[in-house]
């Protein structure tokens, strides 16, 4: 398996837990707001950390790290992962996967064998929209709809957010996802950030008084909807 970028230390993206994360290569949507265009595009030219080394420093930090986060890309793409993710919970530790839910037969897979302690699916946007923000024309969106339900029934932890951007985004969306997940766990708006590595850098964050907006909307599904970002 290459990984493609190694952060020893996060206390953000695992939360409640102070961990580490991994980036893999590769993607199967092309989000026009998403941050990590050199992993979507082109994973070939990007560098490579050692895995020894990454395996190294886990096996270093046993007791003062509680998790790995695996991201991207879109991590399920990696026909070597459930083998990574078994190394890792050898050392030890729990594990996060951050997925598009663009492959349930591999989400599926991985929670039945009880591999994973925390999930953090991507929702692009409402049904009706999907397709044209996930950059992906003809996306099936059952498959999506086949990884909600498995997250919402699967007893396992998880969260599913949304990167809104203006442009992308409305009102109507909005409310559009919180009927679609009405009764999840939690859920989190997430305000689209300007970075060198946007894939189309054309759009722009809300405001705080936008986003409070959305959120009070979703609070009439979603029993705890947050706000990263602003």
């Amino acid at each position: 398996m290459k990984i493609h970028g190694f952060q020893s230390l996060t206390l953000l993206d695992y939360p409640g837990k102070v961990a580490c994360t991994v980036f893999l290569g590769g993607c199967n949507f092309r989000c026009p707001f998403c941050q990590n265009t050199g992993l979507v595009l082109a994973p070939e030219r990007e560098a490579v950390v050692p895995m020894e080394e990454v395996m190294g420093v886990l096996r270093k930090r046993r007791g003062m790290l509680d998790g790995v986060c695996i991201t991207g890309g879109e991590p399920t793409l990696t026909s070597d992962l459930r083998e990574f993710i078994l190394r890792v919970r050898e050392l030890g530790y729990l594990v996060k996967l951050d997925t598009n839910g663009y492959r349930p037969e591999v989400l599926e897979n991985l929670l039945a064998e009880g591999l994973l302690d925390y999930v953090a699916m991507d929702i692009k946007s409402s049904p009706e929209n999907y397709a044209r923000v996930a950059g992906l024309p003809g996306l099936d969106l059952q498959r999506i709809r086949h990884s909600v339900e498995l997250l919402m029934g699967a007893g396992v932890d998880y969260e599913f957010r949304t990167t809104v951007a203006q442009g992308l985004h409305t009102r109507e969306d909005i409310e559009a996802i919180g009927r679609w997940l009405q009764g999840c766990r939690r859920y989190f708006l997430q305000n689209y950030r300007e970075s060198e590595q946007v894939m189309m850098p054309v759009f722009a964050g809300f405001s705080r008084e936008q986003l409070e907006n959305f959120r009070r909307l979703l609070l009439e599904y979603i029993p705890q909807v947050g706000i990263r970002g602003v």
